[in-house]
């Protein structure tokens, strides 16, 4: 068994259930047998998708389909392979694209428009594709900066709460955060700075945050389990960063399974760092197994699937009749007031504001 955290404690059974985990697993391609008649339906998706065996079990039980799922990285890696492999597309559904790649992933036509069961009962004011329904939505999350709780006590010092602390020198070389061209939540960040400080104040920003020691890596992955100190593969990997890029429903995380239950998380959440994400799933075009791939989006936003969502991806279920468990209201963070970017705004400048913050950051 491989365990790995994104926002979530993503458990990763190679083989079980007929599932092929296949880029972390090995194996085949990832290709599902073609046809409509084919048995087998195939998602591509990032590497922290996760779901209960059982209950992935039921889907495929009860709907005949076996479930192949094909991880390619961070949300961005794989909108950008989907991309590059448009019309012949490596499976029947792409998880994962998020408000920060929409324009990307349906400007170039990723998608067949396919209306979800179940649709009603997910508020319209995440359905940010209108009624054109080439994807559709199936969690939110608040990317957020975190905090190692102890490196603060232990320093004596006040952990930040907003961006404008992140360039104070008591934080000089502590946070590190994700390569906004190839990570949603690096992306993320990179929009959060653009909705607090405007067009033209942004590059300024994250000049002063260069300067005062931000670190940049390719992926979540990395950033939260091998550099954040507050992580618990971050302690074991010797970690010396206690600011991450992250999420604020991440600190249930390191409560997870932890005997005796602590009164709080290790990791804090800087809330007026938020910037609001939200995850579509959408029917490939070119899939070789079109109705799987309709079923499956509709196993997506069950109630089955997005009561398992909290405890699984630890991100917050669309749907209105989904319940969240206790352990993620207990330990997670509610932002009431999270960074948004107008999802037109973020099509019209995305790519000159990735290059410009390429050429500020990394260079």
């Amino acid at each position: 068994m491989k365990i790995s955290f994104r926002r979530a404690g993503t458990v990763v059974l190679c083989g079980a259930l007929g599932v092929s985990t296949l880029a972390a697993c090995g194996g085949s391609d990832g290709s599902s047998a073609s046809g409509e008649d084919s048995k087998t339906v195939t998602l591509v998706t990032h590497s922290s998708f996760n779901v209960s065996p059982d209950v992935l079990k039921d889907f495929e039980k009860q709907s005949g389909y076996k479930v192949d799922i094909l991880k390619g990285g961070d949300a961005g890696e794989v909108v950008n392979k989907a991309v590059l492999s448009k019309g012949n597309p490596q499976g029947d559904v792409l998880f994962g694209v998020d408000n920060t790649l929409l324009s990307r992933a349906v400007d170039n036509g990723l998608f067949t428009p396919y209306k979800a069961k179940g649709l009603d009962r997910i508020p319209e004011d995440v359905r940010l594709d209108g009624d054109k329904h080439r994807v559709t939505p199936v969690d939110t999350g608040d990317i957020c900066v975190n905090y190692d709780r102890a490196y603060f006590a232990d320093k004596k010092i006040e952990p930040p709460k907003t961006l404008d602390d992140l360039i104070k020198p008591e934080y000089k070389n502590l946070l590190v955060t994700e390569n906004a061209a190839t990570s949603s939540p690096g992306l993320g960040f990179l929009l959060a700075t653009a909705a607090e400080y405007g067009d033209q104040g942004w590059p300024d920003y994250w000049k002063k945050l260069k300067a005062n020691g931000v670190k940049v890596v390719d992926g979540w992955e990395q950033a939260y389990n091998e550099e954040f100190s507050g992580s618990a593969g971050g302690k074991k990997a010797g970690a010396d960063r206690p600011l991450v890029v992250s999420y604020a429903s991440s600190p249930p995380v390191e409560v997870l399974g932890v005997k005796p239950e602590p009164k709080e998380a290790p990791t804090g959440v800087a809330t007026g760092t938020c910037f609001r994400q939200i995850e579509f799933a959408g029917l490939l075009d070119g899939a070789k197994n079109e109705k799987g791939g309709k079923a499956l989006i509709d196993f997506l936003i069950s109630k089955r699937f997005q009561n398992d969502l909290p405890l699984q991806m630890f991100v917050n279920p669309v749907a209105d009749d989904a319940e969240l468990p206790e352990l993620f209201t207990k330990f997670g963070e509610q932002v009431d007031k999270p960074l948004t970017v107008d999802p037109k705004k973020i099509a019209e400048n995305r790519e000159d504001w990735v290059k410009s913050w390429q050429s500020l950051v990394l260079k």
